[in-house]
């Protein structure tokens, strides 16, 4: 038996994949296969955050069971899974059955349930131990919370994944040295508001909270890097920032989206912070770390962000100086705040593009005068990725997250090298190591 898995989104979706894979591998004998046409079953995780996540399901889904083999199952799963339930059955008669975020544990029952939708959003698999994957990396997911408490007037996450959950900490630490003795180094903790950790578990737990658990997975033996994804500024208090900055295991990049420097802007979108705190808590970390890389998520033409609005968002990029930027125009999801205002303070599509625009080519310069600055610095990259024919070079990360190029060079995926960068190719580094 083979199975086919398209994964869209975040790596949140990514971990679930896995988690499918390994459930049906080991309790229904499937094997991963890259071709959808010789799959008995073919799986499409879904994401509800992205631009029309409906008509790009319904497309992949025409599109499979026209090369799908005869008596190959399809099935629905993820975020769009979560809030469009039996809608999508109806819609798209060749699906055989619907399995939302919240229930990824059901797996291997909903595929032999002809029709089926599980969408429950009440579920609770936080206890729920999922079979290995076979997992032969460097690096690794490991889920520590499930779900979302926050009610960000955009966002459809609550929707889809339910409350939030933090999974037991003596199960997150298990799973980490596992993933350790088969030579996992790095390990890339996973929730919706990762620093909120220990707010709510489903059983009786020891009182914790997101720094105790850094603290305990830096214990385990050969786990040699920690990163996670994502804080929220909100819960970004001395006692996380003072953790992330001293302890040694824990990469110096840090994800912290802003989505609007605007603080009326961001009361409108309910993010529980305003514009003086989140520069507050940059400004303490830079003045911990003050060579800590710092990437955002920025919303432009938010309804009713004004030109002034917009001033301000543009100020906290020059401020902060961001490493990173995943900027979009806003567009409405259902089941949120924002989409019931209909065009109540509507950004026409041609002002916000053009502010996207202006963002876009200000962190481009800011990128540019980066990457000059880094020339003659020393970095310890993780090897992530070697070519051995034509161009040789081997490719890694840094501590905080800089991708930097080694031509002429073979390592050992899992090496970690010393190595100053020499040159940068349009804002790309390219270092030698350091002997």
């Amino acid at each position: 038996m083979k199975l086919y898995i398209e994964t869209l989104g975040c790596a949140m979706n990514m971990r679930d994949s896995e988690h499918m894979i390994a459930e049906l591998r080991s309790k229904e004998g499937y094997e991963l296969t890259h071709e959808a046409q010789e799959a008995d079953l073919i799986l499409i995780n879904t994401c509800s955050v992205r631009e029309k996540p409906e008509r790009k399901l319904f497309s992949e889904i025409g599109q499979f069971a026209k090369i799908k083999k005869p008596g190959a199952k399809i099935g629905v799963c993820g975020c769009t899974a979560s809030h469009m339930g039996e809608e999508i059955i109806k819609k798209a008669p060749s699906v055989n059955f619907v399995l939302g975020a919240r229930n990824v544990s059901k797996i291997s029952e909903v595929i032999h349930k002809n029709k089926a939708v599980e969408v429950e959003l009440d579920y609770d698999d936080s206890t729920y131990v999922f079979d290995a994957s076979r997992n032969t990396g460097v690096k690794a997911l490991l889920n520590i919370s499930i779900g979302c408490d926050k009610k960000c007037a955009y966002c459809i996450v609550p929707h889809t994944r339910g409350k939030e959950i933090s999974i037991p900490s003596d199960m997150i630490v298990s799973e980490a040295r596992k993933l350790a003795q088969n030579g996992v180094k790095e390990l890339m903790l996973l929730g919706q508001n990762v620093n909120n950790y220990g707010v709510r578990f489903s059983t009786k737990h020891k009182r914790i909270n997101f720094a105790d658990l850094l603290r305990e997975i830096s214990d385990i033996e050969g786990i040699q890097r920690i990163r996670f994804t994502s804080p929220h500024p909100l819960h970004m208090d001395d006692e996380f920032l003072e953790e992330f900055a001293t302890n040694t295991k824990v990469c110096k990049s840090i994800h912290m989206p802003l989505q609007s420097g605007s603080s009326n802007i961001l009361k409108k979108m309910r993010r529980g912070y305003n514009k003086e705190w989140y520069l507050n808590r940059v400004q303490k970390l830079q003045s911990l770390l003050p060579n800590v890389t710092i990437g955002t998520d920025i919303i432009v033409g938010f309804p009713g962000e004004s030109e002034e609005d917009f001033d301000h968002t543009m100020d906290v990029l020059q401020k902060v100086q961001f490493d990173t930027l995943y900027s979009f125009v806003y567009s409405p999801r259902p089941h949120t705040e924002s989409h019931l205002w209909g065009d109540e303070g509507r950004v026409p599509s041609e002002i916000a593009s053009a502010r996207l625009s202006r963002l876009q080519a200000m962190h481009r310069e800011i990128l540019t005068l980066k990457a000059k600055k880094e020339i003659g610095n020393t970095h310890q990259v993780l090897v992530e990725n070697i070519k051995e024919t034509g161009d040789v070079f081997s490719e890694g990360r840094s501590d905080n997250g800089k991708l930097i190029k080694i031509p002429d060079e073979v390592f050992k995926i899992g090496d970690i090298v010393s190595v100053k960068v020499i040159h940068n190719e349009g804002g790309s580094l390219i270092g030698r190591p350091v002997i």
